[in-house]
């Protein structure tokens, strides 16, 4: 009897250690869920900040050629092209 009384002790001692580790990763799930989101929000925000940052590096490089630096005059001249060609088409597409 006492044999199964150890092994019966030694069961609910596992169990109980089990419960304790199930408990703390649960907890850890948890505040990593919560860095994952944090973290994704913040990936977020930075990844349209450096889309903006772009499209102002662009309007930069844009008027620093019409100002008359040769460093983007090309794309300057195709961008302009670009527009024309738009324009051409709303033309177009009103006469219709």
């Amino acid at each position: 009897m006492s044999e199964l009384t150890e092994i019966v002790d030694n069961l609910e001692n596992r169990i109980s250690k089990l419960l304790h580790k199930y408990e703390a990763l649960r907890q850890n799930l948890g505040s990593l869920q919560y860095e994952m989101a944090t973290l994704t929000s913040e990936n977020t925000r930075l990844k349209e900040e450096l889309e903006n940052s772009e499209g102002r590096i662009q309007t930069l490089k844009a008027a620093n050629a019409m100002l008359g630096s040769k460093d983007y005059k090309t794309e300057t001249k195709l961008k302009i092209n670009s527009l024309i060609r738009e324009i051409d088409q709303c033309i177009v597409q009103l006469s219709e």
